[in-house]
């Protein structure tokens, strides 16, 4: 069996003409696709030969002032902007400079590149564990978490290697730390009850779609939000999931998504295809779930981030988070007997084994019922099956109202002792801002007012929509 290549050492494959080929990836597009150089040869080893050539006369010039005794953080930047920088897409940038610049060169950086040692390393992952946190400390503690800790070894672990191919170095010091185990944060699913609340109270604050698609579909927050209408037909319920938001320095992204499992296409329960016809009619945007400020942009995703825990704290629910939801509609689906196949292309991943090992636990209680069935119907079992439960009850919940009127309700004021005024201001499809005002001698009356003419004014903005439906027009 072929010896695996390290990452970053290229691909060597033998084609159908009976040539191999070496082909090694030199950096990436705009759009974050990989751009690749290779070569042909008639064996295996002349191919290795010419792919490590190519990758040598691609390689940066090496400085003169590479040395074994220059700082360690010296050689860390040095690096990651000529080795790393260019071979990984912007969005992964971010993450990876917070662990070199943040944490590891201020910590290990003034330390001679040969003078390094296990010890040094040992001691600075545990203080990252102990208190290596610089933001939200009072809110997460004052440690790192674990994956954090160990993205941070594997950097260390790839620059010193890189050291020692270059012959600055006898060997990896990083080589046998101990590291904190890998452990994935706990998730939490919603009962069917909270989602009923969670719903409920959604609809009442103006978020209903937004996390009824999300709770339908399983969709990743950025991708969520990077829906437009051109992905969503009506008619037939399928949605395409094409490109996802991420935040990039400060800056809302639309990028490609990172795999091409992430490409695909979802069908959609009628209910709630319906449910987004009816929507569709209150938005003017090419967005699915434009930017409240305005602008041809979606709802940025911290934004979203503080809707839900808000959502969730007025529906009386567990505070979880977004991706949770993901982890709702995973877990409801396996339990009700999707295939695990089916259910890993709806969601985008890789292959159904990554599907399998994240939700054991619901696929073990799937398989304990499945043996239980072969048990009751092939070795004719004499147990009776327990009582099938009786069907769930509608929750007798109601949306919470809170001292805050919710959005497109318009406001009402006591302007006297006798007279009460309501105003909605909507934006027409001419991009301004048309108030209206109801009066009236009490609250009640007030309010019985003002959402007639709430109504009436809805009529007359969707007969002008539909005039031109997909005109791309601010609201």
């Amino acid at each position: 069996m072929a010896k695996r290549r390290k990452n970053g050492e290229g691909t060597v494959r033998l084609r159908k003409d009976g040539r191999w080929e070496g082909r090694v990836v030199v950096g990436y597009d705009d759009k974050g696709y990989p751009k690749t150089k290779g070569v042909l040869a008639k064996t295996r080893r002349a191919c290795a030969e010419k792919l490590d050539a190519l990758k040598a006369r691609l390689a940066p010039a090496q400085s003169d002032k590479l040395s074994a005794d220059m700082p360690f953080g010296d050689w860390l930047d040095h690096w990651y902007q000529t080795y790393l920088k260019d071979t990984i897409r912007p969005s992964t940038q971010q993450g990876y400079e917070n662990s070199i610049y943040g944490h590891i060169i201020p910590a290990l950086g003034a330390i001679p590149l040969n003078k390094l040692t296990q010890s040094d390393l040992q001691q600075f992952y545990g203080r990252l564990k102990r208190q290596g946190r610089l933001i939200r400390v009072e809110q997460d503690g004052a440690g790192l978490s674990d994956r954090s800790v160990r993205l941070c070894h594997v950097h260390c672990r790839a620059a010193l290697q890189k050291a020692v191919e270059a012959g600055l170095l006898r060997s990896n010091p990083a080589e046998g730390c101990k590291l904190p185990p890998k452990s994935r944060s706990a998730t939490q699913v919603l009962t069917r009850e909270e989602m009923q609340r969670f719903l409920i109270q959604a609809k009442y604050e103006g978020y209903y779609e937004l996390f009824l698609l999300e709770l339908a579909t399983g969709l990743r927050r950025g991708e969520l939000l990077a829906l437009q209408w051109s992905d969503l037909d009506l008619d037939t319920g399928e949605l395409r999931v094409r490109r996802q938001i991420n935040r990039v320095r400060g800056t809302l992204t639309t990028i490609e998504p990172k795999t091409r499992s992430s490409l695909r296409t979802i069908l959609l329960p009628e209910a709630v295809t319906a449910a987004l016809r009816e929507y569709s009619n209150t938005v003017c945007s090419r967005w699915l779930f434009p930017s409240p400020l305005g602008g041809d942009v979606p709802r940025d995703p911290s934004s979203v981030r503080k809707i839900l825990q808000r959502v969730l704290k007025h529906a009386e629910c567990r505070q979880v988070r977004f991706h949770d939801l993901r982890h709702t509609f995973i877990t409801t689906a396996l339990e009700r007997g999707m295939d695990v196949k089916t259910l890993s292309a709806i969601v985008g991943h890789v292959s159904a084994a990554i599907t399998l090992d994240v939700y054991t636990h619901v696929t073990t209680v799937m398989q304990k019922n499945a043996a239980a069935k072969i048990d009751r119907g092939i070795a004719k079992s004499r147990k009776k099956p327990k009582a099938e439960a009786s069907v769930p009850r509608t929750t007798e919940f109601t949306a919470n109202k809170g001292k805050r009127r919710r959005p497109g309700t318009g406001c009402v004021t006591q302007l006297g002792e006798r007279l009460w005024e309501g105003r909605y201001t909507p934006t027409y499809p001419d991009g301004k801002r048309h108030p209206r005002n109801v009066y009236a001698q009490s609250e009640d009356e007030c309010e019985a007012k003002l959402a007639r003419l709430i109504a009436e004014m809805k009529a007359e903005i969707a007969a002008l929509r539909a005039k031109d439906r997909w005109q791309d027009v601010p609201c």
